[in-house]
C-alpha cells in the first residue's frame, strides 16, 4: 500500500469539482484540470481530496503515490505560489532583468540572455546576485531554475557560480605547497 497515496490532500482556499476522471480546480493563483488514470478514484470529503485504487497491485501502488503528489502540487500552486531562490556567487557575476529577458554577466566574454516564461515571476535584489523566482507551476519553476543553474554550475574550489539557496556545496581543498 502506498504511504504517500493514502494521505489526503488539503483543499484550503481551492474549489475542486470532480467530473469522471478529471479533477477541476480553481484557486486565487491558478486554475486547471488534472486527468487521473481510470484505475484510481477521487473523492472529496471534509475539505480534503483523497485518491483510492480500484484494485490492489504493485504497479498501481507506484502510480497511486505519484498522481497524489502531482495533484497536491497543482492544488497547492493554485492556492499560493511556489518560491525558489537562486544565488550567484563570484566577482562581477550578476543578473539584470530587461523586459521578459534576464541578462547574465557570468565571467564569459559575452552576456547571456535568458527568456523567462510568462508563468514565472522574478525579483532580483539590488546587487543582482539573489534571484527569487515565483510560480504556481512547481515543475516549470524547477525547470527554469535548473536551466539557469546550468549556465554556470557552482565550482567546488572557489565556490563561484550559480546555485540554489537551499543547495549545500561541498568545498574542496586546493593545492598545498610541499616543502
Amino acid at each position: 500500500m502506498s504511504k504517500i497515496g493514502r494521505r489526503p490532500i488539503s483543499l484550503a482556499g481551492v474549489s475542486v469539482t470532480i467530473k469522471g476522471n478529471e479533477v477541476h480546480y480553481k484557486g486565487p493563483r491558478a486554475a486547471g484540470v488534472y486527468v487521473v488514470p481510470s484505475d484510481l478514484q477521487v473523492t472529496v470529503e471534509n475539505d480534503a481530496l483523497s485518491l483510492t485504487p480500484s484494485t490492489k497491485s504493485r504497479e498501481l501502488n507506484r502510480i497511486w503515490g505519484m498522481h497524489r503528489a502531482l495533484i497536491s502540487n497543482e492544488i497547492k500552486g493554485a492556492a499560493e505560489d511556489f518560491v525558489k531562490v537562486v544565488q550567484i556567487n563570484g566577482l562581477g557575476f550578476k543578473a539584470a532583468l530587461s523586459g521578459s529577458k534576464i541578462v547574465f554577466s557570468l565571467g564569459y566574454s559575452h552576456k547571456i540572455e535568458f527568456d523567462l516564461p510568462k508563468e514565472v515571476a522574478l525579483e532580483i535584489d539590488k546587487p543582482g546576485q539573489k534571484l527569487t523566482f515565483k510560480s504556481a507551476d512547481k515543475e516549470l519553476l524547477g525547470h527554469v531554475c535548473s536551466q539557469i543553474r546550468a549556465l554556470r554550475p557552482p565550482e567546488p574550489y572557489k565556490g563561484t557560480g550559480i546555485k540554489l539557496l537551499t543547495e549545500v556545496l561541498v568545498r574542496k581543498a586546493g593545492k598545498t605547497k610541499s616543502s
